[in-house]
C-alpha cells in the first residue's frame, strides 16, 4: 500500500507516512536533546501519525482532495490513538514495568492529544479520557498499522530498544532533585514532550507544502556574539558623553558593570533590583548576552507585564543591536484556537491548516512577549499555546516588572521558573525596582542564594530617588468633578500632569470631562480599549510635547506604569498597591530634570473595584502602611517607597490573598495546583474513584490536564483578541481577507499583534448586537468595524464613529 500522510496544494505531490513519521522523529528527537528526552519526544514524533497507515485514512484525504466541494464527513477516520493505543497494548498491559508504564502514558497522552490538548487522565465525572481512546476505542485495520510500524519505519526490535532508551531518559529525568513529587515533574514532561511534538509535526508538514528540504538554520551563536560587540560600542559611547561622569550616570555604569560580572555566575534564578531610571533594560541585555554568551544560551526572551511597553522595549533593543530581521514581538493570539481539533483536517492543506502551520512557535534569537502569553505557554488550552514551550529551555529569560504576575497565578508560574531552571537549564532574571516576596508563598519560588546582581541596594535606592510621595488619601476623596479642579490647579503651577486611575471607565470619564473644560491644553487618553499601535502613536506625541515644554495633560490606566520611558513634572495617582505607586512614580522627573517633584496620592470613590479584587486589597494594604507612617515617620522607614514598606506590603498582600494564590476554580472547589501535581495517593478524584468503583484505575497518573487547561485563564474573564481598524490594521485586515501563502499569513499575523484588542464577554455582546465585529476564516480571526473604533478612546462599542465599510 502507498501511504499518505498529505499532499501539497500546489503539485498534489504525497509525502508518505514513513517520511512523515521519520522526518518528524528526527525534528522532535532535536527538541527533547535539550533536556536529555530525545527519545521520549522521538517516540512521540514517530508514532504520532501512526493511524494513517489504513486504507480508511487513505481512501478519506483521496476523497477530500478529488471532491473538495462534497469532502467526506469531518471526524470520520481518527488517526492520532493508535500511536498512544499500540504504547499502552505492548508497555501499559500484562507484566508492567512501571517506567515503561508511565512512559506509554505521558508520551502516549502527547500523542493522542497532537491535534487538540492533553487529556485526562481522570475527569471530575471519574472517567479516563486517555484509558477510553487507548484502552477501549477499537482502531480498524490496527493489526495492519503496526506491521506497516515495523516494516517501513523501524524494525520491531529496533522500536523495543528505542522504548528502552526513552524509559532510561524517563528513569534519569525522575532522579533530578526538583522540588515537590513525581506527579510535578511528570507534569511537566508531558507537557514538554507535546510542545515538541507538535512543533516538530507544524514544521516539517509547513517545509513539505512550501516544497523546502529542511528549515535555514541560524547561527544563532554567532548572532548572540554580534549582539553583545554592538552592545559593549554603545556602552562605550555613553561614557564620551558630556555627563557621563555625574553622580547618576557613573551609578548606571556600575550597575551594568556589576550585571556583565554577574553573567558568569552559572545558570540559575536571580533578582535585579535596579530603581526606575537606572538603566535596567540596558543593564539586564547585558547580562544576558554575557550569560548566553558564556553558557551557550540559545536565546534571549523578555516577558513584560503589559503589551503597551513591548513595542518601546523591543524598538530600543532593536537601535541596539541594529537588527530588525531577528527580533520577536508577540502580544496576542490573534487567532483563536483554544477549542480547535483539527485532526479531520490534518493531510489536507486548506486554509485553516495554513493557519496552523504559520510559524509561531518562539525560535527567534531575542524575543519580547507578555506575562499572559508565557503563563499561557504551560497553562492554557490550545495547542499554539503549548507550542512554543520547548523553546523556552536553553534562554535567558528576563521577568520585567515581575511584580505584576496575577496573583492567582503566582504559584503556578513559580513552578514554572524552577522547571526552566532544574531541566530547562534556563537562567531566570526577575526585574525590578520592587521585587516580590515570591519565595514567601507555599509554592516557592526557588532564588539562588545571594542571587541579588546589585550591591547596596540602598545606597543605590536613595541616590535614585527624584520624588516625594504627598499623601492625600488618608484624610479625603476624589470624585472626577474634584480631581479635575485639582488637576487645573497643579497646571497653574507646572507644565505636565499625569493622571493614573484604576479603571478604564473612570479614565474615559475623567478624559471626557477635562475635554469639555478645558481647550487649551492637550489633553490625551491612554488605556486597554486601544491597540498598541495606537497608543504608541499618542506616546509618541506626548513625548513631543513634554520634549520642547508644551503643557500637556495624560489621563491612562495603571498600562503607562511599567515600563513606560516617559516623565511628567506632576503624577497623580489613584491609590492600589505600593508597587504600583513606585511605578507611577517613576514616571515623575524620571530623568532627575528637576531637584524633586511631587506624586500624589488620591482616593477615588467613583472607581468600581468589585471585580478588581487584587487592586482592592493592594488598596487597603498600602492605606495601613500610609497611616502608620502618618502615625509615626519612623514608622517604615519613615518612606512610604522604602525597602521596609515594600517588604511589609507584599507579605500582607499575599496573606490577605494567601486563598488566591494556587487558582482556586470555584466550579470545581477545587485549586489548580491539585488538579496538575497532586500526588495518586491524594488526589480527590482517584479516591473518589476507588469508592464508587471499588478499585483504583489502572493508572500511573491520575492528574486532570485538560479541565485544568479549560479553566485557566490569566485573566477572570475570558477575553477574545480581534484586530482593529487602525492606520495599517485595515490594510492586515484586506491582505487576511485574500487566501495568501503560508509565508504571508504568517508574515500578516505577526504585523497583526500590534493592531489587537482584547474583548470580554460582555463587550463582545455589546459589539455584535450593534453589528461592530466581522469574522474571518469561519470565526478563527475577528475584526472590528470601522465604526467599532475611535481615533481618540479606541473601542467604540456602541459602533458610532464616523467609518467606510469598503475594507469589509
Amino acid at each position: 500500500m502507498n501511504s499518505i500522510a498529505h499532499i501539497r496544494e500546489s503539485d498534489k505531490r504525497i509525502q508518505t507516512v514513513e517520511e512523515h513519521l521519520l522526518e518528524v522523529r528526527e525534528l522532535a528527537e532535536s527538541y527533547g536533546e535539550k533536556i536529555g528526552v530525545k527519545h521520549l519526544t522521538g517516540l512521540a514524533g514517530m508514532l504520532h501519525d501512526l493511524g494513517k497507515y489504513t486504507n480508511e485514512f487513505r481512501e478519506y484525504i483521496l476523497e477530500a482532495v478529488n471532491n473538495p466541494e462534497a469532502p467526506p464527513k469531518r471526524g470520520s477516520v481518527d488517526h492520532s490513538t493508535a500511536g498512544g493505543k499500540l504504547l499502552y497494548e505492548l508497555f501499559h498491559t500484562g507484566n508492567i514495568t512501571p517506567y515503561k508504564g508511565i512512559v506509554a502514558e505521558i508520551v502516549g497522552n502527547a500523542i493522542i492529544s497532537h491535534h487538540a490538548y492533553l487529556q485526562d487522565f481522570l475527569t471530575p465525572d471519574l472517567e479516563s479520557d486517555y484509558l477510553h481512546r487507548v484502552r477501549d476505542k477499537n482502531i480498524p485495520e490496527f493489526n495492519r498499522v503496526i506491521q506497516n510500524l515495523f516494516e517501513y519505519v523501524l524494525s520491531e526490535e529496533d522500536f523495543y530498544d528505542y522504548v528502552d532508551k526513552a524509559a532510561v531518559e524517563l528513569e534519569s529525568y525522575l532522579a533530578q532533585e526538583f522540588s515537590g513529587n513525581a506527579e510535578k515533574q511528570l507534569m511537566f514532561l508531558t507537557k514538554f514532550i507535546l510542545s515538541a511534538l507538535i512543533d516538530a509535526d507544524r514544521t516539517n508538514t509547513r517545509l513539505f507544502e512550501e516544497n523546502k528540504a529542511d528549515e535555514p538554520i541560524k547561527n544563532t551563536e554567532e548572532l548572540l556574539d554580534t549582539y553583545y560587540e554592538r552592545l559593549i560600542e554603545r556602552i562605550n559611547s555613553f561614557k564620551k558623553q558630556k555627563d557621563a561622569n555625574n553622580s547618576i550616570n557613573l551609578l548606571r555604569t556600575e550597575m551594568s558593570d556589576q550585571c556583565e560580572k554577574f553573567a558568569e555566575n552559572p545558570s540559575g534564578t536571580y533578582t535585579l533590583s535596579i530603581p526606575t531610571g537606572g538603566g535596567k533594560t540596558l543593564a539586564s541585555l547585558r547580562y544576558a548576552l554575557k550569560h548566553a554568551k558564556l553558557y551557550n544560551k540559545k536565546r534571549i526572551i523578555y516577558v513584560i507585564p503589559y503589551t503597551t511597553i513591548i513595542e518601546q522595549n523591543a524598538e530600543e533593543v532593536r537601535r541596539i543591536l541594529k537588527d530588525d530581521a531577528n527580533i520577536l514581538e508577540h502580544h496576542s493570539n490573534v487567532i483563536e484556537d483554544a477549542n480547535d481539533d483539527d485532526e479531520n483536517q490534518d493531510g489536507i492543506i486548506n486554509v485553516h491548516q495554513k493557519l496552523k502551520l504559520a510559524k509561531d512557535n518562539w525560535d527567534s534569537p531575542v524575543i519580547f512577549t507578555t506575562m499572559v502569553q508565557f503563563l499561557n505557554v504551560f497553562y492554557a488550552k490550545g495547542n499554539r499555546n503549548i507550542r512554543r514551550l520547548h523553546n523556552l529551555s536553553e534562554s535567558v529569560i528576563v521577568f520585567d516588572e515581575v511584580q505584576k504576575v496575577p496573583i492567582k497565578c503566582v504559584s503556578l508560574f513559580n513552578q514554572s521558573l524552577n522547571f526552566l531552571k532544574t531541566y530547562g537549564h534556563s537562567s531566570i532574571v526577575l526585574c525590578t525596582a520592587t521585587q516580590p516576596t515570591l519565595d514567601f508563598v507555599e509554592h516557592k519560588l526557588e532564588i539562588n542564594t545571594d542571587g541579588e546582581m546589585i550591591d547596596n541596594l540602598n545606597h543605590v535606592n536613595e541616590a535614585f530617588k527624584r520624588v516625594e510621595i504627598i499623601d492625600k488619601a488618608t484624610n479625603e476623596t476624589f470624585n472626577n468633578e474634584k480631581l479635575t479642579d485639582f488637576i487645573e490647579l497643579k497646571m497653574e503651577e507646572v507644565r505636565s500632569v499625569l493622571v493614573i486611575l484604576n479603571t478604564k471607565s473612570v479614565v474615559k470619564d475623567l478624559y471626557q470631562q477635562l475635554s469639555n473644560k478645558i481647550d487649551s491644553i492637550p489633553i490625551y487618553h491612554l488605556s486597554t480599549s486601544m491597540c498598541a499601535a495606537h497608543r504608541n502613536m499618542i506616546l509618541d506625541e506626548v513625548r513631543q510635547h513634554l520634549k520642547v515644554g508644551n503643557k500637556i495633560i495624560c489621563i491612562s490606566t495603571q498600562l503607562i506604569e511599567a515600563g513606560v520611558d516617559i516623565s511628567f513634572a506632576c503624577v497623580i495617582r489613584s491609590l492600589a498597591g505600593l508597587d504600583s505607586i513606585a511605578q507611577a512614580a517613576g514616571r515623575c522627573n524620571r530623568h532627575g530634570e528637576s531637584e524633586i517633584q511631587n506624586v500624589y496620592v488620591i482616593d477615588h470613590e467613583e472607581e468600581n473595584l468589585k471585580h478588581l479584587k487584587e487592586i482592592k486589597i493592594g488598596k487597603q494594604v498600602s492605606k495601613r502602611i500610609l497611616i502608620d507612617i502618618k502615625i509615626d515617620k519612623k514608622n517604615h522607614g519613615g518612606y512610604i517607597l522604602s525597602k521596609q514598606a515594600m517588604e511589609r506590603y507584599f507579605q500582607e498582600y499575599y496573606a490577605e490573598l494567601e486563598s488566591d494564590l494556587n487558582y482556586f476554580i470555584p466550579k470545581l472547589k477545587k485549586e489548580m495546583i491539585e488538579l496538575l501535581i497532586s500526588k495518586r495517593g491524594a488526589n480527590t478524584y482517584y479516591q473518589a474513584y476507588h469508592h464508587k468503583n471499588g478499585e483504583h484505575p489502572s493508572l500511573f497518573i491520575a492528574n486532570s490536564y485538560k479541565t485544568a487547561a479549560e479553566h485557566f485563564y490569566v485573566i477572570d474573564d475570558n477575553a477574545t483578541t480581534v484586530i482593529v481598524p487602525f492606520e495599517d490594521g485595515k490594510e492586515i485586515i484586506v491582505e487576511l481577507n485574500s487566501n495568501g501563502t503560508i509565508a504571508n499569513l504568517t508574515r500578516l499575523l505577526r504585523k497583526a499583534q500590534q493592531y489587537t484588542i482584547s474583548l470580554y464577554d460582555n463587550e463582545m455582546r455589546q459589539l455584535i448586537a450593534n453589528n461592530g465585529l466581522v469574522s474571518l476564516f469561519d470565526g478563527k480571526i475577528l475584526v472590528l468595524k470601522e465604526g467599532a473604533y475611535n481615533k481618540k478612546i479606541g473601542l467604540d462599542l456602541k459602533n458610532s464613529s464616523l467609518y467606510d465599510l469598503s475594507i469589509f
